[in-house]
């Protein structure tokens, strides 16, 4: 059986203010094709679909269009929710979903797993959506049931042991699940949601063994868990950079060869289309300014280290790199220098002007950089005065 394995599309995310739609669209035909030719059997999202809980008309069309178009392709489509999702929301209507779409978004769907056939039998799919461990923790026990503790750990263990009990009555079935967690071992970025609770954010590894295949959604760089867990087990990780941090990820998803019961399953990565590369660029403006034949098409974070901070700088930057996402002046040579200034009522306002800058720029201002800050203040004095 071939399972294409995707998760964390996010969308109607932006970057840095940067609309992402038409990207994410692109990536989603891009995404029908691969299916269509790879002639996918199953399509599993782990969670994340959207990147709120309430997401925009324009998200939730580029969505329905997405999943109409995979079932048009014969493929089974498997999804659950993640943190950023509302399980409600995205759940609406999953009993009147056409055939192939299964939308796993709540807890008592935990033990009803998407069945499907191949030539070496049955391959169970159950989905666990993102478990919030203070609302899981009750749903997860009978009425009459203490609730369980409160972490990720918890929730995950029982859920986990419930999707194993359902999987022992199908014995010569294999199972595949969908899990929208932390776990512990993974390389997390800047873009993820914290999922603290009690000040633990994961769950450790060796919670999730015993699955033919583990289909993982949240952290947003591809990786391969499979010797933390014991079992097989993926991060596809998002289709688009959604931060700086993620600038080096090699962006995929995962074709997984699900073979005969007893075969471990392989798992090829495909990358997906880069509409443009994150780059990072360090550096005085002149060395920066200086590989804009290289980079002028990057979306550029620029970090400005001259001792001075240069005049009009974004213009200059803004003008050489179209694409300029952020600027960061970091000034490199000054000595660093502890607390606030304190300023007295008997100080005289341009030694307090002197004082404000170097704490801001981290070097006592040149004689030019005083000589404006004299000349500003003489004119705003004469002002008040003439009034």
């Amino acid at each position: 059986m071939k399972i294409l394995h995707t998760s964390d599309w996010h969308l109607g995310r932006t970057l840095h203010k940067v609309d992402l739609h038409a990207h994410q669209a692109a990536f989603l035909d891009w995404l029908v094709d691969l299916v269509q030719a790879e002639q996918v059997d199953v399509v599993v999202i782990p969670g994340d679909v959207y990147d709120r809980a309430v997401p925009a008309v324009s998200s939730v069309t580029l969505l329905d269009g997405a999943l109409a178009r995979l079932a048009d392709t014969g493929a089974t489509v498997v999804l659950t929710s993640g943190n950023h999702d509302s399980p409600e929301r995205l759940g609406f209507g999953r009993s009147l979903m056409r055939s192939g779409i299964h939308l796993l978004t709540d807890v008592p769907g935990i033990e009803h797993p998407v069945s499907v056939e191949d030539e070496h039998g049955e391959v169970l799919f159950f989905g666990l959506p993102y478990l919030e461990p203070d609302r899981a923790r009750t749903e997860l026990v009978g009425d009459d049931d203490a609730p369980l503790a409160r972490s990720h750990e918890a929730v995950t263990r029982v859920a986990l042991d419930r999707v194993r009990e359902r999987a022992a009555t199908r014995p010569d079935a294999r199972t595949v699940v969908l899990a929208h967690t932390f776990v512990t071992g993974g390389d997390a970025s800047d873009s993820e949601r914290d999922l603290s609770v009690g000040g633990v954010d994961s769950v450790p590894a060796g919670v999730l063994g015993g699955i033919d295949y583990l289909a993982l959604g949240h952290l947003h760089g591809c990786q391969d868990l499979t010797r933390l867990v014991g079992a097989p087990a993926w991060y596809s990780g998002s289709p688009l950079a959604f931060s700086f941090s993620e600038k080096n990820h090699r962006k995929s998803v995962l074709l997984v060869d699900l073979g005969e019961p007893g075969t471990a399953a392989e798992v090829r990565r495909i990358q997906t289309p880069v509409p443009r590369p994150l780059t990072e660029l360090r550096g005085t403006l002149a060395e920066i300014l200086a590989r804009a034949d290289e980079h002028g098409g990057d979306w550029v974070k620029a970090v400005v280290t001259d001792p001075a901070r240069p005049a009009h700088l974004q213009e200059q930057l803004r003008e050489a790199f179209p694409h300029l996402l952020l600027t960061e002046y970091a000034p490199e040579g000054r000595e660093a220098r502890e607390g606030t200034p304190v300023v007295r009522r008997e100080q005289n306002p341009l030694e307090v002007m002197d004082e404000f800058l170097a704490h801001v720029t981290g070097a006592a201002p040149t004689a030019a950089e005083h000589d404006v800050l004299d000349r500003a203040y003489t004119a705003v004095r004469r002002q008040q005065e003439a009034s």
